[in-house]
């Protein structure tokens, strides 16, 4: 059993060490809806938040309090009032809001204090420290609403949070903000959020909530052929709110979406959507390759798109040294052109620095992957795996259960990445006519359910 665990461990943690050292001295901002801390997940979360931040990740830390505030409301026999998505503040709600935001503080800091031995939080130090560091100004009167003491965020300290992080401390905001008269106003824990992550310009944004991401084809019901988009270009993401209904809850496609989508916008590279209903979402998503969640990626700064007739030149080129050495099977200008539609390439300033082309075989369900290509100078920094990525996105959109390559010289590359063997004999009937079986191409398909 020992060996076994050996075997098990050990590879695991080689396979996450990357991530370890990608994200040291990173800023994460974390954002914890209040139905999380109320499902009982606090626990689990301060543990994997903990764990986070002793591999070197710096982390501010934003807690929601809606159903809180609700069942104080309720108590009260006071009935919570909403519109557009977002509460209208009275005097009683405020009360409300400050009593909850100060239960769930002290919770919260509760939970960071744990250090039982045998536990994750055994030996770990982790100092929590809050303050004023969101100024507000009142949302006020919008088409004809009174929202009272909700508010916006006007100002984010963000000298204040990067001296508390230096120290080695995580920051915890709740989602209130001061005006300076000293008034208080009730703020969304999204708004706060994502306004954090933009003005310290974060690395990462993730919102924990009750979703556990964005479907492909959110029309549809959830089945294994509309899994969860690992991976959501902006532009996509844009392109879903703009058809989406306006949302007015955390369970609707554009809650935490639109918010992810701001964040993009103003430089905060990835966003991810992630549900507290997994243990360990947290981990799953930073530390995996695949994930567990949605993260909305800007691609602004290098283009990740389907090719054009405009780019067979471009491709041509990128592709040469490698069919002369022997890595690729050559294709002719005129395969190309006429084939241009199944690419996608990464672009950088008008220059071609990868492609991949997808056959589909819709009778198999499965689709080939050909022509895996990225040039040199960018091999090593990860568009091998954009490029994947956007090939299981296109397949998963056919309604295809696989992809397979042929390849005679990157077999570990695709293993790593969740492919298997497969003996030749698997192939679609069309595709095994045309194996060349002097090449003796290794078959390698990945599930994409």
């Amino acid at each position: 059993m020992s060996n076994v665990f050996h075997f098990t461990f050990v590879p695991w943690f080689r396979s996450v060490a990357p991530y370890i050292h990608m994200h040291r001295g990173k800023t994460f901002v974390v954002a914890i809806a209040g139905e999380a801390i109320a499902a009982g997940k606090l626990a689990n979360l301060a543990q994997d938040l903990a764990l986070i931040q002793s591999m070197g990740v710096r982390v501010v830390l934003v807690h929601g309090f809606r159903p809180q505030v609700n069942e104080q409301l309720l108590a009260k026999g006071h009935e919570p009032k909403f519109a557009k998505g977002m509460r209208i503040t009275d005097s009683v709600a405020l009360d409300c809001a400050q009593e909850a935001a100060g239960q769930l503080r002290y919770e919260i800091e509760a939970a960071f204090s744990q250090g039982l031995p045998n536990t994750p939080m055994s030996n770990a130090t982790v100092r929590v420290m809050s303050g004023n560091f969101v100024t507000a100004r009142p949302v006020g009167i919008v088409d004809g609403i009174d929202f009272q003491s909700s508010g916006l965020v006007r100002k984010v300290d963000v000298d204040g949070i990067r001296r508390t992080l230096d120290m080695g401390s995580m920051v915890l905001l709740s989602p209130f903000g001061f005006s300076p008269t000293g008034e208080a106003f009730n703020l969304t824990m999204e708004e706060v959020a994502t306004s954090v992550a933009t003005a310290l310009k974060a690395d990462k944004l993730l919102f924990i909530g009750e979703v556990p991401g964005i479907r492909i084809k959110p029309e549809e019901p959830a089945s294994d052929d509309n899994p969860i988009d690992t991976e959501l270009p902006l532009d996509a993401a844009v392109a879903l709110l703009k058809r989406s209904p306006a949302p007015t809850k955390p369970t609707d496609i554009g809650f935490y979406l639109q918010h992810c989508v701001k964040a993009c916008q103003n430089g905060v590279e990835r966003c991810h959507i992630l549900p507290f209903s997994v243990d360990g979402a947290l981990l799953l998503e930073i530390y995996m390759h695949d994930g567990i969640g949605t993260m909305v990626v800007d691609e602004k700064l290098e283009s990740l798109r389907e090719a054009s007739h405009e780019d067979v030149g471009g491709i041509l080129h990128l592709i040469e040294p490698f069919e002369n050495d022997g890595t690729l099977v050559k294709r002719s200008r005129t395969e190309i052109e006429r084939d241009v539609g199944a690419y996608t390439v990464i672009e950088h300033d008008g220059v071609i620095f990868g492609c991949a082309a997808l056959y589909p075989y819709p009778e198999a369900k499965t689709a080939e992957m050909a022509a895996l290509t990225v040039a040199p100078q960018s091999q090593g920094m990860g568009d091998g795996e954009k490029l994947l990525k956007r090939i299981e996105q296109r397949a998963r959109i056919l309604g295809l259960d696989s992809i397979f390559v042929l390849t005679t010289r990157t077999r570990d590359w695709f293993l790593k990445r969740g492919f298997v063997s497969a003996d030749p004999d698997w192939l679609p009937e069309a595709r095994k006519r045309l194996y060349n079986w002097d090449r003796k191409s290794t078959v390698l398909v990945k599930r994409l359910h």
